[in-house]
């Protein structure tokens, strides 16, 4: 085992002495990670971006450099790139990191699930002409002010009035989720980060890039409506756990062997307008032998601790889902059987006990 390995293992169980700065952690670990990433990623490619948004934000030094480093290896098991693309953030939480995925990511996750063609989301201004029909013959329309044919320009178009966001699945079919700016900003003003924020008067992502936030918000809403990959339902836990103010507590072995799930309790009455498709809930989605239904299953098979119990909880719940919730039942099932194969040796190879 390397002398960077014997540092975080001896850090993991309560000695901090010894934890390696994140940049030399990263590269001297970057060998022993490279076979628990997917590998259509390159471990070059992940250093290179990480140390970018790491030395962008002065802060995240002053975190503990192994949640940093866990969060990159989420973040890369997701298949999203931190920093100035947007699909995630290295954000800090006190004395620890947290994974932020951005509407980018959201976006990217949805599309990779192979259900949804294409996602995309407009803010909606004062002199624009928007339009929202719901019950039998949901429809959305917007028309941006124009000039010489082209958009006219944010000034011209007025003040923002509200966001919406469309999915478009693989048969031709849409949904969408609309917001009026007022129901935004009480998602805005419920949220922990703005709350702090204004208690220490400093500024939020909310006052600085507003549009971004609101996208971010309503194209949330939507995924939430969507058929889930275990990918975009994860991302989208991290995105909760942040929102609450709540530590994503994401360890170095949990993202390595694919072990980490959040635990949520669901929230209702959700705002907004929706026009409803394939993915949407409602009470008579499958649920599986014991009643869970499959945002549950897919967390349960996530926390299953052994292949033997995973196969079990496979078999009770195939019966009861079919299309494409069976697909992302089938997809988890497969992703956390090949991460419980590869756990045991990886752990013993990363992990494992002195002297072996």
């Amino acid at each position: 085992m390397s002398q960077t390995l014997r540092n975080i293992q001896k850090s993991r169980q309560g000695n901090a002495t010894n934890v390696v700065p994140f940049p030399a952690m990263l590269e001297q670990f970057k060998g022993e990670i490279a076979r628990a990433l997917p590998k259509h990623l390159s471990p070059d490619r992940m250093v290179r971006i990480a140390l970018t948004a790491f030395r962008m934000n002065p802060k995240l030094s002053e975190t503990d450099p192994r949640s940093v480093f866990a969060a990159v290896i989420q973040s890369s098991q997701l298949g999203l790139e931190v920093g100035l693309m947007g699909e995630a953030h290295l954000v800090p939480f006190g004395s620890q990191c947290q994974l932020i995925p951005g509407y980018q990511g959201l976006m990217k996750l949805a599309r990779n699930s192979g259900i949804v063609q294409d996602i995309y989301g407009h803010e909606v201004r004062m002199n624009d002409k928007f339009d929202i029909v719901l019950g039998l013959n949901r429809s959305l329309m917007h028309e941006p002010l124009k000039k010489n044919g082209f958009p006219a320009g944010d000034e011209e178009r007025g003040a923002i009035v509200g966001f919406y966001a469309v999915a478009v699945f693989k048969d031709g079919t849409r949904t969408f989720h609309a917001m009026s700016k007022e129901q935004i900003e009480q998602v805005r003003d419920n949220s922990r980060g703005y709350q702090m924020a204004k208690k220490y008067r400093k500024e939020s992502p909310w006052d600085t890039h507003f549009v971004p936030m609101g996208l971010k918000t309503v194209i949330r809403r939507l995924c939430n409506l969507l058929p889930k990959s275990p990918e975009l339902a994860m991302a989208l836990a991290m995105d909760e756990l942040n929102e609450r103010g709540e530590t994503q507590n994401i360890g170095i072995t949990e993202a390595i062997d694919g072990s980490w799930a959040p635990i949520i309790e669901d929230e209702s009455g959700d705002q907004g307008s929706s026009g409803q498709g394939p993915g949407d809930k409602d009470s008579g989605r499958s649920r599986d032998g014991s009643g869970k239904p499959l945002d549950d299953m897919l967390t349960s098979l996530g926390k299953a601790a052994s292949v033997d119990e995973l196969d079990e909880m496979y078999v009770r719940a195939e019966g009861s889902f079919e299309g494409g919730e069976l697909e992302q039942l089938l997809r988890a099932y497969r992703s956390r059987k090949a991460a419980l194969t590869n756990a045991s040796s990886s752990a013993n190879d990363i992990f494992g006990e002195e002297g072996k």
